[in-house]
């Protein structure tokens, strides 16, 4: 294995600042037919900070990189490259002075770990810095995982149940996103990432005010909602399980700390172990902004301070009410797990963390971080012999994940096509879906992953939650998708109480925004139901605006046309990153919906 190759000074800001923008710069997945933001290789020019790589070639750049050989081994040079990485981000603009210099040094310890653990020769840095014709970046090459050699089982296409079977309720959170400092009555337009907070200064004639129960706004939501939220579930029980794919706290991640995300952790759990009662099991996924820094996720060989185990292990000691002692153990190592809900049905919840291209832990190593996937196998396999079907839970959508570990995800679902029968995700904030297909024509739909809208509002939505209706408990159920419902609380009604009164109305309705088979006429929510669906959105173009106007929770102001429609169904249809690709390029986008649906806050 070759040595670590350090970096200059300057190529660990380059760095940083690459990985900052994502989250100074609000960027999410289908909405990016404007400019997407600044790309990593705009900014090499306009660093301003004494070296302008724009300007050297290849060969000097190869020559810099191999003489200059800085360590960073000092806490004195540690420090002139943090400043320099916060002058940076302050004349670029990225945010307010002080959101700069604390996301820097928030950073600062755990990337130039990553940086002197990493593997990057003078050609690759260069052929970041320059461009491909100056080498090749290969951190994140191809890989593959190993697949049993049997051969995959006849594929028998599902069908409905007879009327009156069993059907398992289940509820779906995701993305909380609990501000501690959110103030009603604060400014909810404000310079910072985040508003609605005691420090985003107090509104003016031009400022709208944080509301008391939630904002339209870039916002996140006071516990009181989340609380609320909880309260009206457990009066619309009985739920059979419950799927919660992460994302606690809030989207201040330039002053996070890991005693704030630890508390976090535990107040939510409990409060959701309060309310829906000691007799319902939650199954949790691990989400991007439970570390600190947001998104850090060392692989398991990263031991020590700098690894993630004072989050698992306080994650196992929280959860362990509703997850065997096996799980728990798997969660400790890596922040995944698997565990039977009922004869016949296992859940396997992945940390999608380590597929993400925004965990720079993965410039250390990107192939298979913990051996999950090929873990998923192992378990996906033994499920197969058994007869067992398998839920997939999770954050990130695959089709927002690292181009290889998407593709051997994709190949996974493909081969075990006849195990799982759902996949679950959250983390857009929206309420949408992506498509899977097989993989020797791309056009039989075989699997769907339901993306679920979030709890909070960021950026400008209700809040609000999902309900799966399941195939239930009976030899020889599928276990598919046949329904779901999205709830919401409305906020301008909430916000101003009955006969629109300027006072909060102290005992708000989450009412129910759609039931998915009435919305669309569709008969189940089949793969290929979905497919049909999205030949519909092509031809029916009032059906689409209805989807656009659910996707937002009810909370839209503009229809989608032209550019954003096709944006849209690309998105859509890309159950694996490389096919968002190719769409993106095939539709005239020249890459850039795929490096916007990358940069997203949530």
């Amino acid at each position: 294995m070759r040595p670590p190759a350090p970096l200059p000074s300057s190529g660990l800001m380059t760095f940083t600042l690459a990985l900052m923008l994502p989250l100074l710069a609000s960027s999410h997945p289908a909405e990016s037919s404007g400019q997407p933001g600044l790309l990593f290789v705009e900014q090499i020019g306009r660093l301003h900070v004494g070296f302008n790589w724009g300007n050297v070639s290849c060969s000097l750049c190869k020559a810099v990189f191999t003489i200059l050989d800085i360590a960073l081994l000092s806490d004195a040079n540690e420090e002139r490259v943090a400043r320099a990485v916060g002058e940076a981000c302050i004349r670029l603009h990225l945010a307010e002075e002080m959101v700069c210099r604390q996301i820097t040094e928030l950073f600062r310890d755990d990337f130039i770990r990553a940086l002197q653990e990493s593997v990057l020769w003078p050609t690759e840095a260069c052929a970041l810095l320059v461009g491909p014709s100056c080498g090749k970046f290969d951190i994140y090459a191809p890989w593959n995982i190993t697949l049993p050699k049997g051969p995959k089982p006849p594929v028998t296409p599902p069908s409905l149940p007879k009327p009156g079977s069993p059907q398992s309720r289940v509820l779906f959170l995701t993305d909380i996103h609990w501000d501690q400092e959110y103030v009603a009555g604060s400014a909810a337009d404000c310079r910072d990432p985040l508003c609605c907070r005691k420090d985003s200064g107090s509104p003016s004639w031009r400022r709208r005010q944080a509301e008391y129960w939630g904002t339209y706004s870039k916002c996140d939501l006071p516990l009181r909602t989340v609380e609320n939220l909880l309260e009206n579930a457990a009066k619309a029980g009985s739920w059979d399980w419950v799927y919660w794919t992460g994302d606690i706290p809030a989207h201040n991640v330039w002053s996070q700390t890991r005693k704030q995300q630890l508390s976090e952790l535990t107040v939510i759990s409990r409060l959701i172990h309060k309310h829906l009662g000691p007799n319902v099991t939650v199954y949790p996924a691990v989400g991007n902004h439970e570390s600190t820094p947001v998104n850090s996720f060392p692989p398991p060989f990263v031991h020590g301070n700098k690894s993630s185990a004072w989050l698992y292990n306080a994650m196992a000691e929280e959860w362990s009410a509703w997850l065997p002692p096996q799980a728990l153990n798997t969660l400790r190592y890596g922040g995944f797990y698997t565990v039977a809900i009922q004869p016949g049905l296992r859940v396997v919840s992945l940390n999608m963390n380590f597929c993400a291209r925004e965990n720079f832990w993965l410039m250390v190593n990107s192939t298979d971080p913990a051996n999950q996937l090929q873990w998923l196998v192992h378990v996906l396999q033994a499920s197969e012999d058994k007869g067992e079907k398998v839920h997939i839970i999770g954050h990130i959508p695959p089709g927002l994940c690292l181009g290889s570990w998407s593709w051997n995800y994709y190949h996974i679902v493909n081969r075990y096509e006849s195990t799982v029968a759902g996949q679950f995700f959250g983390h857009t904030h929206f309420d949408e879906f992506q498509m899977f297909y097989d993989e020797m024509t791309l056009t039989r739909p075989l699997g769907v992953a339901f993306i679920a809208p979030s709890v909070t509002t960021y950026i400008n939505l209700n809040p609000g939650y999902r309900v799966y209706y399941v195939d239930g408990n009976y030899n020889g159920s599928s276990r598919l998708v046949l329904d779901h419902e999205t709830y919401i609380l409305n906020l301008t009604e909430a916000n101003h109480g009955p006969a629109a009164s300027f006072t909060p109305d102290p005992n708000p309705k989450w009412s129910l925004l759609y039931r998915a088979t009435e919305a669309y006429g569709l008969s189940s929510l089949f793969p290929s139901d979905f497919d049909g669906l999205m030949q519909t959105f092509i031809k029916d173009d009032q059906v689409f605006q209805k989807f656009w106007y659910l996707r937002h929770k009810g909370h839209v102001s503009e229809p989608c046309k032209e550019t954003c429609k096709t944006t849209l169904l690309c998105f859509l249809r890309s159950g694996r990153y490389d096919e968002l690709e190719q769409c993106d390029l095939l539709s005239g986008f020249g890459g850039n919906l795929a490096r916007a649906a990358r940069k997203t806050l949530c």
